[in-house]
């Protein structure tokens, strides 16, 4: 048997853990006012981590549309084409394939991972074809969901800033990622599909929201990454004047702040793991790491490692090397890994047996170990205390934005329903994370504000936005 999690000082890395990460109403309240700061930054002159980009898209579903639709959607390891029918009464009806993008693609050049893309979206054409009969030289426009940073020029144009969730080409820094999948296009002869709209995912997630919900406010993305987008008054962004852009000052438009940037370490409860988490990455993104499903595999195999190394954890026949390989190897964060096997995670913290079995039989099976219950539970609480902390924090930046929308415009959200769209794979399959995200923002803004999740929404928002625009 492993040895048991009960040492004093064990206890005191969990407990020393628990501190670190608490997030109590008055941490919540510090870091909502210190994005709210950072936000008006923003929209005023751009010099703040929260970069507040304009979308450009500055209409949204009424519900009432109709026909069919496409979209290509970019946002981590795998892309997606969908194939949207809407029928004007907020039904829909969407047909989708996924290919997993190779490390090679993602790392490599801008051919690679362009051409890669226009094969899939070639294959899709031909499928689509084969099952309902539409001929191959059909015109089609496309709505482009790209789920990284860029500075957009209109909606269908905008240059890459950054990647972000393990790509790093190089070679597409500075362009336009619209020309990029066009030179792809045009090379596998696809020049039936154009991209007529440009959109991040949080963005695309809104206007997908909207054709259901016309509540909806705000949109959040927790998946493999984090982004949250909003309707944002034009008056209230003084940086389009200073930077001449040709909008239109009357209205909304939306705004994508690329919350997953924050960075404000004088109010984050950070903890040794995120540090080294921040040092081992070349990316910034503290907030973003600390919410989304990535990352958070990492750091609970980060803390167990410490913890079996410092206190025998899983018992002494493990040394240093064996646990730094087997821990750290992605087959074992995977399991703690929301953005990868969120099943696995949701089942160790959801265990209810006596004996937490369901732990044992997935710690034996990654790690070869036999557990005692006390092992388990520790692992358990571990999982509890950063998942914990994840959804408090993301709880935290939806209050941000709709307290600074309130102080914008009183009695725009207050007392009155409003609706929070959520997209990704870490919310739509961890129950946990739901309820500890629910849990703060009906703790400080009440329970007129509903957190509500839309399953594939930024694809859908995507499409529709390839037709209205």
């Amino acid at each position: 048997m492993a040895g048991s999690s009960s040492s004093i000082s064990e206890k005191s890395i969990l407990e020393n853990l628990q501190t670190d990460c608490a997030t109590p109403l008055n941490v919540i309240r510090n870091i909502a006012d210190s994005m709210i700061t950072r936000m008006k930054n923003g929209l005023d002159h751009g010099g703040s981590d929260l970069q507040m980009l304009l979308s450009y898209v500055n209409s949204l579903p009424t519900g009432q549309e109709k026909g069919l639709f496409y979209a290509l959607d970019l946002g981590g390891t795998n892309f997606r084409v969908l194939r949207v029918q809407l029928d004007g009464e907020g039904n829909v009806v969407v047909k989708k394939k996924s290919w997993e993008i190779p490390e090679d693609r993602r790392t490599g050049t801008q051919e690679g991972l362009f051409g890669f893309i226009a094969s899939g979206i070639a294959e899709f054409i031909v499928e689509e074809f084969e099952k309902y009969k539409i001929p191959l030289d059909t015109k089609r426009g496309i709505g482009f969901t790209f789920s990284f940073p860029i500075k957009q020029t209109s909606i269908n144009e905008g240059t890459l800033i950054e990647w972000t969730k393990g790509f790093n080409i190089s070679d597409t820094i500075g362009k336009d990622v619209v020309a990029c999948l066009k030179e792809a296009i045009v090379v596998k002869q696809l020049d039936m599909f154009s991209v007529t709209a440009l959109v991040n995912d949080s963005v695309g997630a809104i206007a997908g929201a909207r054709y259901k919900d016309s509540d909806v406010k705000v949109a959040v993305i927790l998946g493999t990454g984090t982004n949250a987008c909003y309707i944002e008054r034009m008056d209230a962004i003084p940086k389009i004047i200073r930077q001449g852009n040709p909008i239109p000052l009357a209205g909304n438009t939306i705004i994508n702040t690329e919350w997953g940037a924050f960075a404000d370490q004088g109010v984050l409860p950070l903890t040794e793991f995120d540090q080294h988490l921040s040092t081992d990455s070349d990316e910034g993104r503290i907030y973003e790491k600390m919410i989304s499903g990535k990352y958070l595999g990492v750091l609970v195999s980060k803390i167990l490692l410490k913890m079996a190394e410092s206190e025998n954890l899983f018992g002494k026949e493990y040394t240093a090397p064996v646990l730094r390989q087997t821990l750290l190897n992605p087959s074992f964060t995977c399991v703690f890994n929301c953005g990868h096997s969120t099943k696995d995670l949701n089942d160790l913290q959801s265990d209810s047996s006596g004996g937490l079995e369901t732990v044992g039989l997935i710690l034996n099976e990654r790690l070869k170990v036999q557990t005692s219950l006390d092992v388990r539970r520790t692992v358990v609480n571990v999982i509890d205390t950063i998942v914990k902390r994840a959804a408090r924090l993301a709880g935290a930046g939806i209050v941000a934005i709709l307290k600074k929308m309130e102080q914008d415009t009183p009695g725009l959200i207050y007392d009155k329903r409003t609706v929070v769209a959520i997209d990704g794979s870490l919310y739509e399959q961890y129950q946990q994370y739901q309820l500890y995200l629910k849990e703060v923002v009906t703790e400080l803004l009440g329970p007129f504000v509903v957190i509500k999740q839309f399953p594939d929404a930024s694809g859908v928002g995507a499409a529709l936005l390839s037709g209205i625009h």
